[in-house]
């Protein structure tokens, strides 16, 4: 809309309607400060827009960033007074009317009112938001655009947000009450008040490019410094952790990191930022996982520039003998992973040989980092939870900083995919429920895994990733005396075998760490145990006979389930573990998904939720 539009329109009225379509696009409420800061901030940025003459500017409210569920406030769009070139601003809206630098930071601020949590700089959100935009937007990729981003808080006073203010350059300014006269002159600067409708409209129907996929450029971000933009609460959670490591050494008390998100919200590319940011500042750091197959693919990735570097990626097991504080960082990655050892105990005073995993990370590290989905607990043993986490630095006298990744950028960064597989599989209330199709992630079913296949293949001979994975439903064959797999899946007429179980490349198939990542993995099926922690650009994924729909409800399936791990797991928690499985299989695609159940019902029942089939 333009500005004289947002200007007249009735505040709770368009709050009203920007709540509708969140409810719509994301499956879930807004927030109520969400709603506030429509309400308030809104005609705010309008009244300074009529005031600066940009009467015609088009105005992009609730802007969703190419591949994510970012959002920024506002976009202006328009023609530069000098160039007459398109021009973009970017605008972050803040309520605040007091905040303060974290001490020891510089992009890390708190508000006084609301307590000691950290947020990020609005200068350094909106920055990042620029370069994201740049980065991901095909329509900018020429550098034939001008984009330049502003912060507003217009209930604050330059005195009370006085530490904020030295933080500004040309790709990002902050402006408050105080200085709403020079935000219209540098607003007037930076668009003409021509009518902008063609160039929003060729803004949002532009092309957005592919993530980049982590795997690829981990030893780049490691070693050279890497070209990774970290956003908003990702930031948030790298900052304190460089915070927390300088004055590790000053204080008495150490503090544990615990940093919590969805598939594909940035927990390894946090921990691939520190471990080359710590590396490069001469701190000691090490990266530790519970997955062979992760630790093995990074170990793999990084050792092609450098073979020292790999010796940084271990074990979470690997800590029981470390003397305390030890390491300056320990990032733990996929922490949801962490094994329970029975008989061991999360005091301080138990012996050496009797701390939990946990324990013995925190002990070894002056700053541990936890970085988990409780949503990914896919074994009986493995019990990374917050709450243990809590428990055990609380008994030790440390302090705790939480940070909740809550964006999303895995799945086309649809929040609302992730949200439907959460409803679908009974992860989050209010039941299954009709897929809405989306621009940017496609979610398919498939009649027969025939079909299926077929279409992954045509990805990826159009340069696309794909890969096929499914439930632990079938046993899991040694390859024959000559090397080959044996197609141990069957599903009537369709025969495939699972990917490689070793390390040994075989005909047909790469090692088992490297199914992912290398080209010969699209040939084989992939389990839980390959395909956790890895993303290709298009998913298919089989559900198995081990989890059916019965009536209105999931029922698991014991004798259908194959993994030796599962057997003497209660009912409830096999429910939750299948559960927890599928969805880890079911969130692995950047651009799309395709379905197939192997059970008549519950294939049925997909029916009834996803309207979009793939062509026989």
């Amino acid at each position: 809309m333009s500005a004289r539009a947002l200007e007249h329109v009735d505040p709770g009225l368009l709050a009203e309607s920007l709540a509708e379509r969140c409810l719509s696009e994301h499956l879930r409420a807004a927030a109520n400060s969400e709603v506030r800061a429509w309400r308030k901030s809104l005609p705010a940025l309008a009244q300074v827009l009529c005031d600066a003459g940009l009467e015609e500017v088009q105005v992009l409210l609730e802007y969703k960033m190419p591949m994510s569920s970012l959002r920024a406030d506002a976009v202006l769009v328009g023609t530069h007074p000098e160039t007459g070139r398109p021009s973009y601003v970017l605008v972050e809206l803040k309520q605040w009317s007091e905040a303060r630098l974290v001490r020891g930071t510089n992009d890390l601020c708190w508000l006084p009112r609301y307590g000691y949590r950290a947020h990020l700089h609005p200068v350094a959100q909106v920055r990042r938001y620029c370069e994201y935009l740049q980065d991901f937007t095909a329509l900018l990729d020429d550098g034939d655009h001008h984009i330049t981003g502003v912060a507003y808080l217009h209930n604050a006073e330059d005195r009370n947000v006085t530490e904020l203010l030295a933080m500004g350059d040309a790709r990002g300014r902050l402006f408050t009450n105080t200085s709403r006269g020079e935000f219209i002159r540098h607003l007037q600067n930076q668009i003409s008040p021509l009518d902008g409708a063609l160039d929003a409209d060729a803004l949002l129907e532009s092309s957005a490019g592919p993530s980049r996929q982590l795997m690829r450029a981990a030893a780049a971000e490691i070693i050279d410094g890497g070209k990774f933009r970290l956003m908003d609460e990702q930031q948030v959670a790298v900052s304190l952790v460089k915070r927390a490591v300088t004055i590790s050494r000053q204080s008495d008390r150490k503090e544990v990191i615990v940093v919590t998100g969805g598939p594909g919200s940035g927990k390894s590319l946090i921990a691939l930022h520190l471990m080359g940011h710590l590396g490069r500042n001469s701190r000691s750091a090490v990266h530790a996982t519970g997955s062979k197959s992760f630790t093995t693919t990074l170990r793999y990735v990084v050792e092609q520039k450098n073979k020292r570097v790999a010796k940084l990626f271990r074990y979470f097991r690997d800590f029981g003998s470390e003397e305390k504080n030890a390491l300056d960082v320990i990032v733990c990655d996929e922490a949801h992973r962490i094994r329970h050892r029975p008989g061991t105990s999360n005091s301080p005073d138990a012996p050496r040989n009797r701390r939990s995993q946990v324990a013995e990370i925190i002990d070894a590290a002056r700053v541990p980092v936890f970085l988990l989905d409780e949503h990914q607990v896919v074994r009986p043993d493995e019990m990374g939870s917050v709450s243990e986490i809590d428990e055990v630095a609380k008994a030790r006298g440390c302090d705790v900083r939480h940070v909740d990744l809550n964006e999303q950028f895995r799945c086309g960064g649809s929040r609302a995919y992730e949200k439907w597989i959460l409803r679908l599989l009974d992860l989050e209330p209010g039941g299954p429920v009709c897929w809405k199709p989306e621009p940017h992630f496609d979610l398919l079913l498939a009649d027969t895994p025939w079909q299926l296949e077929t279409y992954l293949h045509a990805r990826q001979e159009s340069g696309s990733t794909a890969r096929m994975t499914a439930g632990f439903c079938w046993p899991w064959s040694d390859p024959r005396p000559d090397g080959t797999l044996v197609d141990d899946i069957v599903i009537g007429d369709w025969r495939r075998p699972w990917n490689v179980q070793s390390e040994r490349e075989v005909s047909g198939g790469p090692p088992s760490s490297l199914w992912a990542t290398e080209p010969g993995g699209i040939g084989q099926v992939g389990c839980i145990y390959t395909a956790q922690g890895f993303e290709y650009a298009w998913n298919g994924t089989i559900l198995g006979p081990d989890l059916v729909w019965r009536g209105n409800a999931w029922h698991a399936v014991r004798e259908e389930c194959k993994d030796k791990g599962l057997k003497s797991a209660p009912t409830e928690k096999l429910s939750r573990l299948l559960r927890n499985r599928y969805k880890v299989l079911l969130t692995r695609g950047l651009t799309g998904t395709v379905l197939f159940s192997t059970d008549p019902e519950t294939q049925a029942k997909l029916r009834t939720l996803i309207p979009g089939r793939v062509a026989p």
